[in-house]
Parts: C-alpha cells; sequence; structure tokens
C-alpha cells in the first residue's frame, strides 16, 4: 500500500514519532530525523492532502475525571440491513466512544465509557435499548485496562 500511496522511510519515520508524541514541534522532530522543519512541514501536509493524517489528539486519563466504567456492547441487529441507521443513533449518545460494524457473533460492537454504573444503565436501559432496528444487546464490562496503543507503522528492520 505503501507504493499506492508513494510514501518513504521518512514518512513512516514522522508518523512514529508524531504518534508518540503529536506535540512535538516540526522543528524539533526535523532535527530528531535529521532534516529540515520544513521538509516536515511539506511532508505533514501531503500527508494530510492524502486522507493519512486527519488532525491531532488529545489523550486524557478518563478516571482521573470520573469515568470509572468501560464496557463493551456486542449489538445484535434485526436485520442487517439496518446497520447505517442504528449507527447514525448511536452516534448521537456521547457515551458511546467507538463503534465497529463486525463479523461472527454481533453486528456491532461499541465501546461506552460511563461516570458510573447508574449512567451505564441510563445508556443501555433508556437509550440503546429504544433504537429501531436493534434486536438485543449483550454487555461486558472492562476490570481493567492493561494497554492502548497505536498501530506500528514503522516496522522493525531486521
Amino acid at each position: 500500500m505503501s507504493d499506492k500511496l508513494n510514501l518513504d522511510k521518512l514518512d513512516y519515520q514522522i508518523i512514529d514519532e508524531m504518534i508518540n508524541s503529536a506535540e512535538i514541534s516540526y522543528a524539533d522532530l526535523g532535527k530528531k530525523l535529521f532534516v529540515s522543519g520544513g521538509t516536515i512541514h511539506v511532508r505533514i501536509k501531503k500527508m494530510q492532502e492524502m486522507g493519512i493524517v486527519t488532525g491531532s489528539r488529545l489523550t486524557i486519563n478518563i478516571k482521573t475525571l470520573g469515568y470509572d466504567v468501560i464496557s463493551f456492547v456486542g449489538i445484535y441487529l434485526q436485520k442487517s440491513s439496518m446497520y447505517e441507521d442504528v449507527a447514525k443513533e448511536l452516534e448521537k449518545i456521547p457515551q458511546i466512544v467507538r463503534l465497529n460494524y463486525t463479523t461472527g457473533t454481533y453486528s456491532m460492537f461499541a465501546e461506552i465509557v460511563c461516570r458510573d454504573i447508574q449512567q451505564l444503565k441510563q445508556v443501555l436501559h433508556d437509550k440503546l435499548q429504544y433504537i429501531k432496528g436493534i434486536e438485543r444487546t449483550e454487555t461486558l464490562i472492562s476490570l481493567e485496562e492493561s494497554f492502548s496503543r497505536n498501530v506500528q507503522v514503522l516496522e522493525d528492520e531486521e
């Protein structure tokens, strides 16, 4: 795929560094990769235009903000053709932070972040269950997140 995208090793190094520290300045990143800050700027702009880089995110510790419950909900649809309509309705629920259309047991798989069990109950009982097209759900509560990471785009050279 990198041939189609016309990315070289420097592009992948930039992506790798920015994934680990998005707040690094182009000048500092250039020094680290032995190129100019202008080169970094041009490369980032090129990757934005290609749709590879779509923005930057602030990573927060949700627990310190009082969000103590992370759950995963497998969603069974009445018909798979209802996916788009159901996804639009699920997107309106702010506690749903990720949604995937899946193969296997569930039609959809959602990650939900809540302040407490009571809020999770409200999301599941008062919101999810009333969405047209959802047949039933199965909820799994996360006891601990062992790690979270981005995909490694710069493969180790052997």
